[in-house]
This record gives C-alpha cells, sequence and structure tokens, in this order.
C-alpha cells in the first residue's frame, strides 16, 4: 500500500498534512465524540492544540436534484436499472476519483465480481478489464464508465453492500443509508481507516497478502458474499444498519458546526 503517494504538485499528502498540522492554529476533523472522542482527545495531546470537530456532515440526496442535466439524465438510466434488483442485492463498487489501481488489481476485483454470483454495479473510468468480463457478466452486472451520483446510487433500497477503498467521505455516505462495506484500501490514510471500521464491525477488509500487499479474486468474492448474503455476516449488516443512526443525524452534526463557528468568532484573530 502507498502511503506517501505524490500528487501533480509532486509533494507527497503526508508532509501536506504535516506541514499543516504544525502551522495551524486549530484542527477540525470532520468527526465527532460520539464516534471518536479517544481519537479526538489524542489529537489534543499530541498537538497541544485545540481540536474542535465539525461533525460528520452527512450530505443529502435531495441536494442532488439537478432536474433536466445531464447527471440527471444519467441517474434515470442508472436508477431504471437499480429499480430491477432485488432489495438490498446490489453491490456497488467505487474506489474515489484519485486513488489508482494496476490492472491485476483490478483483474482480480472484477473475477472476484463475476464468481461471487451478486449483482453489482461499478463505478469505473478504467476500461482495462478481463477479456469477456461484461459480457459473461451481462444482466447480472453493470460498468458504469461515466460520472455516478454516488449518493443516490447509495440511498437507493437495492442496494446492499459498499466495496470501497474507504475514502472517510464515502465512508460516511454509505453509513449514513446503514450499508456495510467490504473495504479495500489503497493509499495514505485508507489502510488506517479500513482497520478502525474493521474493529467497529461494519464490514471487513479484503485480506491482502502480508509480503507484497496483493489480494485473490477469492478473497474478493469470500468477503463479498460474506458481508451481503451469507448468515455469517448479519452481524456486520446489523451494526452498519446501527450506525446509520449516528451518521445520519444531520440536527447533531449541524450542532458540531455551530460550535466550531463559535470556536473561530471567540478564539481567532482574524485579519480584515
Amino acid at each position: 500500500m502507498i502511503i506517501a503517494q505524490e500528487n501533480i504538485s509532486g509533494v507527497s499528502d503526508i508532509f501536506r498534512v504535516a506541514s499543516t498540522l504544525k502551522g495551524c492554529d486549530v484542527i477540525a476533523p470532520r468527526s465527532c465524540l460520539e464516534l471518536e472522542a479517544d481519537y479526538i482527545n489524542l489529537l489534543k495531546e499530541m498537538h497541544g492544540k485545540p481540536v474542535v470537530p465539525v461533525g460528520l456532515l452527512p450530505p443529502s440526496v435531495e441536494d442532488y436534484g439537478d432536474s433536466g442535466s445531464d447527471s440527471d439524465c444519467s441517474w434515470q438510466v442508472i436508477s431504471s436499472w437499480l429499480d430491477k434488483q432485488s432489495k438490498r442485492s446490489v453491490v456497488y463498487i467505487a474506489f474515489g476519483s484519485e486513488s489508482t489501481q494496476s490492472r491485476e488489481e483490478l483483474s482480480e476485483v472484477a473475477l472476484g465480481l463475476e464468481l461471487s454470483g451478486l449483482p453489482f454495479f461499478w463505478a469505473l473510468k478504467n476500461p482495462e478489464l478481463p477479456e469477456g468480463f461484461e459480457d459473461r457478466t451481462n444482466g447480472r452486472g453493470l460498468v458504469w464508465r461515466n460520472w455516478a451520483p454516488q449518493l443516490r446510487i447509495l440511498s437507493h433500497e437495492s442496494v446492499g453492500g459498499f466495496l470501497t477503498h474507504s475514502g472517510w467521505s464515502s465512508v460516511i455516505e454509505a453509513l449514513q443509508f446503514g450499508l456495510p462495506l467490504i473495504i479495500l484500501p489503497f493509499f495514505v490514510d485508507q489502510g488506517l481507516i479500513a482497520r478502525d471500521l474493521a474493529d467497529r464491525r461494519v464490514g471487513i477488509e479484503v485480506p491482502r497478502d502480508e509480503e507484497d500487499g496483493s489480494f485473490t479474486r477469492d478473497s474478493v468474492t469470500e468477503s463479498l458474499r460474506l458481508v451481503v448474503v451469507e448468515e455469517g455476516g448479519r452481524a456486520y449488516r446489523e451494526k452498519a444498519k446501527e450506525m446509520s443512526t449516528l451518521f445520519g443525524d444531520r440536527s447533531l452534526h449541524e450542532q458540531y458546526v455551530d460550535k466550531f463557528a463559535e470556536h473561530l468568532t471567540s478564539n481567532c484573530n482574524i485579519k480584515k
């Protein structure tokens, strides 16, 4: 797993975060005390600065109602496909816009999906999939190579699990709807988030080889089926549903935003 990937600026994200933490006056994580009180208090001790969480900031589906736009037309096609699937049966797959996967990694994910026998919707820009994969899964799965309205998809009643890189925004979007997670991290903070989510039992991390970090189609298949359909994964589904109460509580998280604004007003010197 890459932990210091450089971006277009040539500076790693780890360096940027460390520099920002050193130079800032207050740390404002996208979190809340109800979820991570111990970690938030640890941040205060480590950096000797105020830590004021801003809440989880769960987005609202209603905010994405772009009627008449290209995105709305795409949603009509997507929702028509989702409407034909059984309730809580579809695996939604998306690995974010920044993480990249090798051809081998994409191949193992694809073949794992195929072996699982589960219906799936895969938001994927990279066209390099195993030869014949889309033909063999035609009717059961859909590979979508345009922009996908992720929040709308996650909120659809046919979606029963989310295969994700564990980007924090994506995790929040999924858990506010009580969706269990199949987690496949690739770089930076994703591995830490994945382990924390696994410890909370809202999903499982796809097993990797401890030596080279690789994973297999069989491990993808087993993880998908366990979390989405098998009796042995019921605890993950129930825990994810339970967590939706916290992750989807907009009133609670709006209070955190208000408290953060109060802190800025009371404690920060704003130059005019």
